[in-house]
Formats: structure tokens, C-alpha cells, sequence
């Protein structure tokens, strides 16, 4: 059973090429060695020039043609049924941004990792936060680029129970490695049970699960080791150096800062650091999200 529905479209295309592409690799290295002893000096020492074979001629262009024409159409038609999703298909928002893939559903659940039922058709409405990202799932044989203010969409069916790796296969920054997630296939009643459920977040403070829903621990660490940008760790209170309107100033950083970096980033930036990656969180955040995310990051020392 392959793991989705465009498995076996995808790896026939990519068999035939690959056995073509090996046949005449074989083929022309063969009569490569062949004329380099055929046609030495020793067994040859009178060169004989041939100036023109019609037949030869039509044979290496008809031949050719047909093959890569064979190989466009078995392309075209493994690849035709990815643009138009069923009119059934289950739609799920995939955000990109840097470096997370997180998903919605449309009863508003959002997850870090894609769960799936068997054998129901999905479409992902793909949509990227900052910076191109190309979500792609190996397994599945799909992939398609992640475009700002772009409108892309990808759809598969998974045909086979188990988990299977997503990755982001376009380089997004200096942590494009990390930008992974998983697809699970789940047989129904699993799956119906898990849309309802809720992520054990009791004893997770707020503003930490704000800062993982928003990916804001892929550019920030909480251990002091520096990342993308300042580490949260003694945060508050702390001198830094930013970089505003081209002047170098040193500053406290408190609770002000921290608001004006969240709603409009762009306004200045840390020394040591590059400027211009962070996003406007003016309009997902509330302030009282940014509250629980103030409270949260001073309780790191």
C-alpha cells in the first residue's frame, strides 16, 4: 500500500526517466569505447571522412524526440491531478514562518504537526508568514512552494496508517534545518477523537505557550545561548545596544521595549544581531498576550 495517492504516478515518471536515462548512458559509453579502439591510429591509420548520413541523421532525431515525449506525457500526468483538489477534500491552513510549520483546522485547532484521517482526500491552503518556504512530505510525493502573499494550495490523500516527515525543501535562513514537523494518518474514529481533544497545557505557563504557538523560541532561547536574536534569559533589566534610524544607543530594556519590538520590530534593532527578520505581531497578539508573554519571560534568570 503506497503512503499516498500520488506515489505511484510520481515514482513510475521517475523509473522510466531514470531507466532511460541509465540505457543511454550504458548505451553511448559502450560505442564510445568501441570507436576508441575501432578507430585508433593503429587500426585505423587512414582517416576516412563521412560528411553526411541522411538515415543516421532522422534515426538520433526522431528517436529522442519520442522518448522525451514519452517522458513529458508520463511527467504531465502524474503531475495534472495535484492542481485540482476534490471537491470533498478536508481544507487545513499550513502557516510557514521561520523556522515552524503550524496547522489549522477549521474548527480553529491549531497544532504544530499535521494529523490526517485514512483514505480522506486533504487540501492545505499554504501560507507563509515572512519568507518563501516550500513544504514538502517524501512519503506522499508532494511539494510545493510556501509564497508571501501568494495563494497555494496542495492536496493528497494518505492511504497508509503511520507518521511520516514533513521538511521545509526551500532555504529559508539560518534555521532551515530545523523546520520540521510530521503528517500522522490515523483511521477515523481516531482522528475524530483527536480534532476534539486538547493539548494538557495546565501546568505550562501562558506566555510560554504563547511564545511556542507563535514560533517565537525558534529565533530566542531561554537559556541564555544566543540564537537569531537575544536570548530571552535576564531579559528584563537588561543593557543592550540597538540600532535606530542608522545611531547606535544604549538602552534598559523593560517592559515598553519589549511591546514596541512585538507590535512594530522594524523600528530598531539589537547590535550584533541581524535587523529585519522579525514580523509584526500587532495584529495576532492581543495585549494581553503580551502581558503573559512579558510575565513569563521575567521569571527567566
Amino acid at each position: 500500500m503506497n503512503a499516498s495517492n500520488f506515489v505511484e504516478g510520481v515514482d513510475f515518471s521517475m523509473y522510466l526517466i531514470l531507466s532511460i536515462s541509465v540505457f543511454f548512458l550504458v548505451g553511448i559509453t559502450v560505442v564510445m569505447i568501441y570507436f576508441l579502439f575501432r578507430y585508433s591510429k593503429k587500426n585505423n591509420p587512414v582517416a576516412t571522412n563521412i560528411p553526411h548520413n541522411t538515415y543516421l541523421e532522422i534515426v538520433w532525431t526522431v528517436i529522442p524526440t519520442i522518448l522525451v515525449l514519452i517522458m513529458f506525457w508520463y511527467g504531465w500526468t502524474g503531475y495534472r491531478p495535484m492542481l485540482t483538489a476534490p471537491d470533498d477534500a478536508m481544507e487545513i491552513d499550513a502557516i510557514g514562518q521561520m523556522w515552524k510549520w503550524t496547522f489549522k483546522y477549521p474548527d480553529g485547532k491549531t497544532v504544530d504537526s499535521l494529523v490526517i484521517p485514512l483514505d480522506k482526500p486533504v487540501k492545505l491552503n499554504l501560507i507563509s508568514k515572512d519568507v518563501l518556504h516550500s513544504l514538502f512530505i517524501p512519503a506522499f510525493r508532494v511539494k510545493q512552494d510556501v509564497v508571501p502573499g501568494k495563494d497555494y494550495m496542495m492536496w493528497f490523500t494518505g492511504q497508509k496508517l503511520g507518521t511520516y516527515d514533513i521538511l521545509c525543501a526551500e532555504y529559508c535562513g539560518q534555521l532551515h534545518s530545523y523546520m520540521l514537523s510530521t503528517v500522522s494518518v490515523v483511521e477515523q474514529d481516531d482522528f475524530d477523537s483527536w480534532l476534539v481533544s486538547s493539548p494538557d497545557t495546565s501546568n505550562e505557563h501562558v506566555g510560554l505557550t504563547l511564545l511556542k504557538n507563535n514560533a517565537c523560541l525558534s529565533c530566542h532561547t531561554r537559556d541564555g545561548s544566543r540564537l537569531v536574536g537575544p536570548s530571552f534569559k535576564d531579559l528584563i533589566g537588561r543593557n543592550e545596544t540597538i540600532i535606530k534610524d542608522g545611531e547606535k544607543l544604549d538602552i534598559v530594556v523593560d517592559k515598553q521595549y519589549i511591546i514596541n519590538k512585538i507590535k512594530n520590530p522594524k523600528i530598531s534593532g539589537v547590535d550584533g544581531y541581524q535587523s529585519g527578520l522579525m514580523t509584526s505581531y500587532e495584529d495576532i497578539l492581543s495585549d494581553e498576550d503580551i502581558d503573559n508573554i512579558i510575565e513569563y519571560i521575567s521569571t527567566l534568570k
